[in-house]
């Protein structure tokens, strides 16, 4: 049984990116710095360039996407649709099960839809240097492609328990040029300080986006990237729902419910969001769509956080965001789904979530490794561990229509492959992996920390 692939050409590549912000039932709350006030444009400009704070801040509901950056999306998109019928016929559901490809791009993964973006911003802004920090590094080596690309040279923090677990994702960020170490580092005092209190700490995204925030403010030249959790980098990641409503009107189909993986945001809203907006324009298709972010039971943002302004880092360098939060000193365990460990989520994810337009579950580490394995048997890709736990939820899904008859149209999104992720697959095959659900009063003792605002 071939697949069924829906394509697109290079002419339809989307034009603009489209804008959640312009939809939201309540404008979005604003970014607040240490007083407790609003925080303006140009008190950010230390740490990100003009053009990108104009698409941060923006209400406008469709962005144009620059030539310069639709000409290398041209590399790898559109990327391609597929039905996934083996997998269907493996569950013996009667569900219709999609996916967006997104591991077609040089990276192997989605996240060059919004390097590449930042990269072109920061380049005719006049940047000199990038920074940032990386989990699985998915983010890092996209960043490291595209200052290559633009002529930027990158550093990269890099989750320490990542960097060891993930060598050829370094490897891939340092053939590209990209500098990489790491975090924590001594670099940085964020670094520093975190070493002296705890030598062998593991390191964590809010760490990393620390030292990475620190270098931006205080190295001339350097502006920051972020790779997910920002209302600019969920802009460029909707060119994925944007070519996916285009591949199913060409075979007049339409999901009835959408998964993604959701670590800071960009994954699930990059796939989501595009079609969220054909259910506030009262579209008919959209009137019963139900919108699922899904996120390990090991770092359950949304699921047990708490919707509060914190910071985006861990030692408070960023300005403070509303968002679902575990706590910005959260700590998470050493799970393989690195793209996922995150404190906080995007402030847009979390306030769709919070007004209920949106659902949230948290799946565990070992089943999402079994769903991995199922698909890769069946459809021939192995996804990585982020991309199984959009897997996970689908599957469980098509199970639940296999026992009413539901014949529902499902859509994930595949955010990247595996191929260097084998090792946490070498875990699983060996059961050494675990299941980890973070103890309830951790979350607490780390909420108990989150700013006071009045």
């Amino acid at each position: 049984m071939a697949r069924t692939r829906i394509i697109l050409d290079e002419s339809e590549i989307p034009t603009h990116w489209y804008n959640v912000a312009a939809d939201l039932p309540s404008p979005p709350a604003p970014p607040l710095g240490p007083d407790g006030q609003p925080v303006t444009p140009d008190k950010m400009l230390a740490i990100f360039p003009g053009p990108i704070l104009e698409q941060e801040m923006s209400a406008e509901r469709w962005i144009p996407i620059p030539d310069e950056v639709r000409k290398i999306y041209a590399l790898w998109r559109p990327s391609p649709l597929y039905r996934a019928e083996r997998l269907e016929a493996m569950l013996g559901t009667p569900a219709k099960i999609f996916y967006k490809y997104e591991g077609v791009s040089p990276a192997g993964s989605h996240k060059p839809n919004s390097a590449v973006a930042q990269a072109y911003l920061n380049k005719i802004a006049g940047t000199q240097r990038l920074v940032t920090e990386t989990g699985a590094g998915q983010w890092g080596s996209s960043l490291a492609l595209a200052g290559q690309m633009f002529g930027l040279p990158v550093r990269i923090f890099m989750v320490k328990v990542s960097y060891e677990q993930k060598p050829y994702r370094r490897l891939m960020m340092q053939t590209w040029g990209g500098e990489v170490v790491a975090s924590p580092t001594n670099l940085t005092r964020a670094g520093r300080d975190i070493l002296e209190r705890d030598p062998d700490n593991p390191g964590s995204l809010g760490i990393a986006i620390s030292e990475a925030v620190e270098e931006a403010v205080t190295v001339p030249g350097t502006k920051y990237a972020l790779g997910s959790v920002l209302n600019h980098v969920i802009l460029h990641q909707t060119v994925i729902g944007l070519e996916a409503k285009k591949q199913f009107e060409k075979i007049g189909l339409y999901p009835d419910m959408i998964f993604a993986p959701c670590g800071g945001g960009s994954n699930f809203g990059g796939a989501a969001f595009p079609f969220l907006a054909d259910k506030v324009a009262g579209d008919k298709r959209a009137e019963k769509l139900r919108c699922v972010a899904v996120e390990p039971a090991s770092c359950p943002t949304l699921t047990k956080g708490v919707y509060a302004y914190d910071f985006g880092d861990a030692t408070g360098y960023t300005p403070l965001m509303k968002m679902y939060t575990l706590g910005h000193d959260f700590m998470p365990p050493g799970i393989h789904a690195g793209g996922l460990r995150y404190h906080g989520d995007s402030p847009l994810v979390s306030q769709l979530y919070h007004e209920k337009l949106i659902e949230a579950i948290a799946v565990p580490q070992v089943a999402t490794f079994e769903a991995g394995v199922m698909f890769a048997r069946a459809e021939g890709i192995i996804p990585a561990p982020e991309s199984c736990h959009g897997i996970r939820a689908t599957i469980d899904e098509a199970l639940r229509c296999k026992q009413t008859g539901e014949p529902k149209v499902l859509f994930f999104n595949l955010s990247g492959h595996g191929h260097f992720d084998m090792s946490a697959y070498e875990s699983y095959f060996a059961g050494k992996l675990e299941d980890f659900e973070y103890p309830a009063e951790a979350i607490q003792a780390s909420l108990a920390h989150l700013p006071k605002i009045d």
